[in-house]
């Protein structure tokens, strides 16, 4: 009687470790959302495709997916046979999702940080990047951009629509702010369309927005770059302020205080005009 109640459980524990290797390894239906991570996985597959026809990938062998969660567009992106995708997931359970639902993917699936890695040495020539970018890091991704310009030509992005509208908005609006400006100076930049909530899971509170992002021609600004961006920067953590008041501790000689270019607001002024000013405080006595 113990002998036939020793196999049952025998039985029972191995039929339990089966499951659970199943449920790891072969389904794996679904990743749980992470709130830290700013997880919200879209489900429109319609909408997916839309997001990777839109990436042009002009000139380049290679995209980079940031994020890929459970690979709806990372799905897309395999069907072209123009580039080669890889993918970057601080994730680690979408890691294991990726691993088992996209095998052919494999290999090119980086288990990282974006904002930490060395871009220099994963690709030795220019790429591509699209993405649903999570809300929390979508800034940070555009600033790394644009240290690594030169190596990336095109970004295509899903991210909160109020910061899509902010980086492709031009002088005169209330959105227009830094990083539109520091963008802008190196990159055009359209806004594609927007996405409702309901086609995420969870669903966000706020609508999203798709832009494409392409290199423009200029290699060098026209001024000293480390100062622009103290300027740009310094200019709108005060944007209410003229730039004459906003600036004012960088302005030291009276005769460049009353030039006429120094009434404006941050928020009038066009990436030349920032060169300009930068120009001026750069080669003042």
């Amino acid at each position: 009687m113990n002998e036939n109640a020793d196999r049952r459980n025998i039985l029972c524990r191995l039929a339990f470790s089966r499951r659970i290797l199943y449920k790891k390894n072969h389904n794996m239906a679904t990743v749980r959302a992470k709130k830290n991570l700013g997880q919200h996985f879209l489900n429109d597959k319609t909408i997916a495709q839309r997001i990777v026809d839109s990436l042009q990938a002009n000139n380049v062998s290679k995209v980079l997916e940031i994020g890929p969660g459970m690979g709806v567009l990372t799905e897309y992106l395999l069907k072209k046979s123009s580039f080669e995708t890889y993918a970057v997931e601080i994730d680690r359970e979408s890691v294991d999702y990726l691993n088992v639902h996209f095998p052919e993917l494999k290999e090119r699936i980086i288990s990282a940080d974006f904002l930490h890695m060395r871009l220099d040495q994963l690709f030795t020539e220019p790429f591509a990047i699209i993405g649903n970018f999570p809300y929390n890091i979508s800034s940070q991704i555009f600033f790394k951009v644009l240290e690594h310009r030169d190596q990336i030509p095109e970004v295509v992005g899903m991210l909160q629509k109020e910061v899509a509208e902010r980086l492709a908005t031009g002088p005169g609006s209330k959105a227009y702010g830094i990083l539109s400006v520091l963008l802008q100076a190196f990159y055009n930049i359209e806004y594609l369309f927007t996405v409702n909530e309901d086609v995420f899971s969870p669903p966000p509170k706020v609508k999203s927005g798709v832009i494409r992002i392409t290199r423009n021609q200029t290699e060098h600004l026209n001024c000293d770059e480390k100062l622009f961006k103290s300027v740009v920067k310094m200019a709108f953590n005060q944007r209410r302020k003229t730039m004459r008041n906003s600036l004012g501790s960088m302005i030291h000689n009276d005769e460049l205080k009353a030039n006429p270019i120094f009434d404006k607001r941050p928020e009038q002024m066009g990436v030349a005009e920032f060169e300009m000013i930068t120009r001026l405080i750069g080669e003042q006595e």
